[in-house]
């Protein structure tokens, strides 16, 4: 039995609400999440949700743990669903529970949106075919493989998908989304209330802005794990092109 409030109540709670969810996994970047959380939870008239699989506390990939206030049995229609990325969409990339969730709640949300390699996870679940989208830019090159056009941008929006590039890209995403529901006088609003206007110590952001033993050295650090990123992409990839030609 769920031990949250049953879809009904929470709608009735929520006629002229704005509701957003934001989608939990074991292995997700904290702050894809919780830079966006930052954002969006200020935005007026609006609700934010964390959902998951189950309603245990998921780890981050750095061991925080987040506990959701909903499963994606309870959790009610979403105006925007919102992925976070993070070395742990490696396994969510077939995980087919996630996967049908993305696509249920896409079909009615106004927005279908994610930050850092979530998108992969709109990709594997089929949401961003003929979209221009963007991504962590060690995952880039990725999105072709789910029929997504790669653009390298901060913060990218086709219709109404709006991805976001990796990690701190998730406060852009929030405030490109904030002025795109509320204007841009609340979104500006939102940036100062949080005081965003990086000025990072080193212009080594970027891959190709980065010196290129740092840019060398993250990759190294990474190299495992994005070997079987590319593997389990591959793999949903092709089960999205079956189920296409089954249909």
């Amino acid at each position: 039995m769920s031990q949250f409030p049953p879809t009904q109540l929470i709608q009735s709670m929520s006629d002229s609400i704005l509701i957003v969810g934001l989608v939990l996994f074991d292995g997700l970047t904290q702050l894809d999440l919780t830079g966006a959380y930052e954002v969006l939870a200020r935005m007026p008239n609006t609700r934010v949700h964390l959902v998951a699989e189950r309603p245990e506390a998921v780890r981050s990939e750095w061991g925080l743990r987040i506990v959701p206030d909903m499963t994606f049995d309870d959790a009610p229609p979403l105006d925007v669903l919102c992925v976070p990325g993070g070395w742990g969409t490696n396994a969510q990339l077939e995980n087919e529970v996630l996967l049908s969730f993305m696509r249920t709640q896409s079909a009615k949300a106004r927005y279908v949106t994610s930050i850092c390699s979530g998108s992969l996870l709109l990709g594997a679940a089929g949401l961003l075919h003929g979209y221009r989208a963007t991504t962590h830019w060690m995952s880039m090159d990725l999105l072709p493989y789910f029929g997504a056009k790669p653009v390298a941008r901060r913060v990218v929006r086709d219709r109404n998908r709006i991805t976001g590039a990796g990690v701190t890209a998730g406060i852009d995403f929030g405030i490109v989304l904030a002025a795109e529901l509320f204007g841009d006088a609340v979104a500006q609003r939102i940036q100062l209330a949080i005081e965003y206007r990086p000025a990072p110590p080193f212009d080594s952001g970027a891959p190709d802005t980065a010196p290129d033993a740092v840019r060398a050295a993250v990759l190294d650090a990474s190299r495992q794990s994005l070997i079987e990123r590319r593997a389990s992409v591959e793999r949903a990839a092709a089960r999205l092109r079956m189920s296409r030609s089954a249909d």
